[in-house]
């Protein structure tokens, strides 16, 4: 029998290794993958640990096979995990609809680089923002979350698995080559202190279970295949039974509470960083690697006596559009640096309606801003 080996203490350790540990923590015990950088240590690191930890390993033939091995996986019955980058990401879009509309809890990783197709191989980049939000085909709600530091990318891949089982869906992790190859000190506690949720079991005898049928908070409880209970699962719109419902009220059942077991949920979900947002006449909003290069200039701003706030969005979806739009009535203007020629600073935007400026500060990928460049952009619109 396999030993199980977990990890506790203080490591110095990359973003990637630490995403791995913290599936590793979550309870993931299947991986399915294609190898294609700057992603790949992901899945090197879960093809070694996997194994200890009596769970299991695939390397898939492609992006399309490696999805639906997860999501085939979790309807087994265990926390299942990808990772992959640009190109490999825009294969997946039409299983992570199906993961969707079968509501299938998992946890998809992407480690952006710079693109569009192949783009920048090996250098970092923040260009799938929006395909992560809109990727798939049909109405659906997303949660993503955006690490900016290794120990982030351990935390917050753990806070994945959660809401994944949670909420029955596919989470997205949205990181970059910049972050997941950063080497830091990451902190693993025992697992004894790691909160981790299990999916919601069925409370009723096998006869009275249909695998769509809500809950108060509109989620479905889940039984796994071969436990006993009756499951029929398709991408085909469903009624509670999961049988195919071809009619107009059923879809509108169906994706209305796809959508709204998430919208509902937003204060559950959202997790934002904020700093000195009272009194600011500025307040820069970023994410990920751009966020860490965001806090070099706002501290040069500061130093500077402009009054400038920060906004972190660690969820960006759902997108935080209360919180913006509380913000826009108090300030000059938005500072969004992404490295995209721009994507949240579009949400930004309209989430402000005119209230105050949005100021783009792009970056095409391969490398990050300057703190100069960021703070040129903070200088520009406090004048």
């Amino acid at each position: 029998m396999t030993e199980r080996k977990y990890i506790a203490g203080e490591f110095f350790m990359s973003g990637d290794d630490a995403c791995a540990e913290g599936a590793i923590s979550a309870g993931c015990r299947f991986f399915a993958g294609y190898p294609i950088t700057p992603a790949s240590e992901i899945a090197e690191r879960m093809s070694e640990r996997l194994p200890e930890v009596a769970g299991t390993y695939i390397q898939m033939e492609d992006e399309l096979a490696s999805l639906a091995a997860v999501l085939g996986a979790s309807w087994g019955g265990v926390k299942a995990m990808t990772a992959t980058s640009g190109p490999g990401f825009s294969l997946m879009m039409e299983n992570i609809g199906l993961g969707i509309m079968t509501e299938t809890p998992c946890v998809i990783v992407d480690v952006q680089r710079g693109s569009p197709s192949t783009g920048l191989p090996t250098l970092t980049g923040q260009g799938d923002m929006m395909q992560a939000r809109w990727g798939s085909h049909g109405s659906y709600s997303i949660i993503a979350l955006s690490p900016d530091s290794p120990q982030e990318l351990y935390d917050l891949t753990i806070r994945a698995f959660n809401l994944s089982e949670k909420y029955r869906l596919p989470v997205l992790v949205m990181t970059e080559a910049a972050t997941g190859h950063m080497y830091e000190k990451v902190v693993i506690p025992p697992m004894n202190e790691i909160e981790v949720v299990h999916r919601r079991k069925p409370a009723v005898s096998a006869g009275e279970y249909l695998p769509f049928k809500p809950d108060a908070d509109l989620v479905p409880p889940m039984a796994n295949a071969g436990e006993g209970y009756r499951v029929h699962i398709t991408g085909l719109t469903h009624d509670e039974r999961g049988y195919p419902a071809m009619t107009a009220e059923a879809q509108d059942r169906l994706v209305r509470r796809l959508v709204d077991k998430i919208e509902r949920n937003r204060d559950d979900i959202i997790d934002l960083e904020e700093d000195r947002i009272d009194g600011a006449e500025v307040v820069v909003c970023s994410y990920g690697i751009s966020a860490r290069v965001s806090r070099i200039a706002v501290e040069q701003a500061r130093s500077e006596g402009i009054r400038v706030g920060m906004l972190r969005l660690i969820t960006v979806w759902p997108f935080p559009e209360d919180r913006i739009r509380d913000i826009s009535e108090q300030v000059r203007a938005f500072v969004v640096p992404e490295i995209n020629y721009g994507q949240i600073s579009l949400e930004v935007e309209r989430c402000a309606c005119g209230r105050t400026k949005t100021v783009l500060v792009p970056h095409m990928g391969g490398g990050v801003h300057s703190p100069g460049t960021i703070l040129e952009a903070i200088k520009q619109v406090a004048r």
